[in-house]
């Protein structure tokens, strides 16, 4: 989370709240879309920029999926991601298995400090099924 304190806006709240509503990663103009189909008049480049501070805080996961950055409200503790490739739907995973890796592989080689970013991609089990 930053230190710096930022100005609440009504359009970072709206946008903060519509992240909220969805439990999948979205691309900013789905989100954007979404939110004038409810009725808020909110502009596209205000809600990339809400989103790159939401994520900037902690208070979404970015990540990066054909070619397009998405966000998903997240917990505010270290996690990572199951997420499937076919309809998005995604899990938050703790891996302490992943964690002692990290600090082993940044020991190894001499480094401290070590942050890392973990996402799964795979199919859940309905779109297994469907295939």
């Amino acid at each position: 989370m930053t230190e710096t304190r930022r100005r609440t806006t009504r359009q970072r709240e709206a946008v903060r709240a519509a992240l909220a509503a969805n439990d999948e990663f979205v691309s900013a103009q789905a989100l954007h879309q979404t939110m004038r189909d409810a009725g808020e008049s909110v502009g596209l480049a205000t809600v990339y920029r809400a989103l790159a501070t939401l994520a900037e805080d902690g208070e979404a996961d970015a990540l990066q999926s054909g070619g397009e950055q998405l966000y998903r409200a997240c917990t505010p503790t270290h996690h990572h991601h199951l997420i499937c490739r076919s309809c998005g739907r995604t899990v938050e995973l703790e891996a302490a298995e992943v964690e002692r890796w990290a600090r082993q592989v940044a020991a190894a080689h001499g480094f401290v400090e070590p942050e890392h970013v973990v996402d799964i991609f795979g199919l859940c089990a309905e779109c297994a099924a469907r295939r």
